[in-house]
């Protein structure tokens, strides 16, 4: 396996750095976690007018046809710049799961759309249970007439205030893996999105659905058969949050390096003392071996390789390893990285959400464990 970026992934990774350093400083990011968008126009156009709506839409739907590696490039770059927005919840989300749930009429609909900046998607999944698991899925569909009718409530979907639609797993049989995608217009009667207070600034909300009518056309996928593909939007999802952790913790090792050149203490500069520069190697280490995994399992998922149990052990590593990072950083910073002013405390808020997004270092300990016949 080769682990080097190709010449098209290196033309992404520096065309990104170099947009989001003009366009995505750190005053913009802690902006946009006051606005009630949480996003600009001119800043998703500048994405778009990049490539980076379609980059894993197939070229059959007007997209760039990118591999899985291609995403983890980009989204470990705006991992590095805090990047605010819907384009996790579009692209990542609600993309992957129109790929791999719509039928061909959904996805020609849809899929150029969002290529082209137009349309943006979420995915509403967790509960009240905080799980992702199938019976964790309450949200009851009742067929009614030529439609169903939608009764629950769904937590911390991401960007649900733009989406057009929501992608909404509900209950359609007693089975526990007995669960339906639909397409929920958020203008439909019944439909109510209020907003959640977030750590990081990003926009989640709470939608409730009391007798909301979806019409049979509304269905992605097949009837009762959403569990499949929700679990693989899951592993997917997971190995892409890994890739915006990647670009956070390179960042916040930028962001500690050269001060430990800069502070004097005593003299001399405090990364000429053991504690600290063994704080440094940890931080060092924690950051290869969290890029190394992620790279590995995206690696595997661009190659066609059975990738599931690296995506969950990775998930479990990088969680744990991107908060002790931070954490490290805040040690060799002292009171300084703790200053609202200073940009580390924009990743260890990114760091302790997105430790649970998608299933957290527990959550996927156990998968790795059931792998393993435990």
């Amino acid at each position: 396996m080769d682990y080097d970026l190709n010449e098209q992934q290196h033309m992404i990774q520096e065309a990104a750095h170099k947009f989001l350093s003009k366009e995505c400083p750190s005053e913009f990011v802690r902006k946009m976690a006051e606005d009630e968008r949480g996003f600009t126009d001119e800043l998703w156009k500048g994405m778009t007018d990049l490539g980076w709506m379609s980059l894993l839409v197939p070229e059959e739907y007007g997209g760039f046809g990118g591999d899985f590696l291609d995403l983890a490039v980009l989204l470990s770059e705006m991992g590095y710049f805090a990047l605010p927005g819907p384009y996790f919840s579009t692209v990542v989300l609600g993309g992957l799961t129109l790929l791999e749930a719509g039928n061909e009429e959904q996805k020609r609909e849809m899929l150029p759309e969002l290529s082209q900046g137009k349309r943006f998607l979420t995915l509403a999944w967790v509960e009240k249970e905080g799980t992702f698991s199938p019976d964790g899925i309450q949200t009851k569909a009742d067929a009614a007439g030529n439609g169903y009718v939608l009764s629950g409530t769904k937590l911390f979907v991401p960007d649900a205030h733009v989406a057009d639609p929501i992608i909404c797993a509900a209950r359609t049989g007693k089975d526990p893996e007995q669960v339906t995608l639909f397409l929920v217009d958020p203008k439909t009667q019944g439909v109510t999105i209020s907003p959640l207070e977030t750590m990081a600034g990003d926009k989640q909300f709470e939608v409730v659905l009391e007798n909301a009518e979806i019409p049979a056309e509304g269905v992605l996928g097949e009837v009762d058969g959403a569990w499949p593909v929700l679990r693989k939007v899951q592993m997917l999802a997971a190995v892409a949050k890994c890739a915006e952790m990647a670009g956070g913790a390179r960042k916040a090792m930028d962001l500690v390096l050269p001060w430990t050149k800069e502070r004097i203490q005593f003299g001399r500069p405090i990364g000429s003392f053991q504690a600290v520069q063994h704080h440094c190697a940890n931080m060092l280490t924690y950051l290869d071996t969290l890029t190394l995994m992620t790279y590995k399992a995206a690696w595997r998922i661009s190659a066609g390789r059975p990738y599931e149990a690296q995506a969950s052990m990775c998930k479990a590593w990088v969680s744990d390893s991107y908060r002790k990072l931070v954490a490290l950083a805040h040690q060799v910073l002292g009171g300084l990285g703790f200053m609202e002013e200073h940009d580390l405390g924009l990743y260890f808020k990114r760091a302790k959400e997105a430790e649970i997004f998608f299933g957290d270092a527990d959550f996927h300990r156990e998968e790795t464990a059931r792998r393993m016949g435990l």
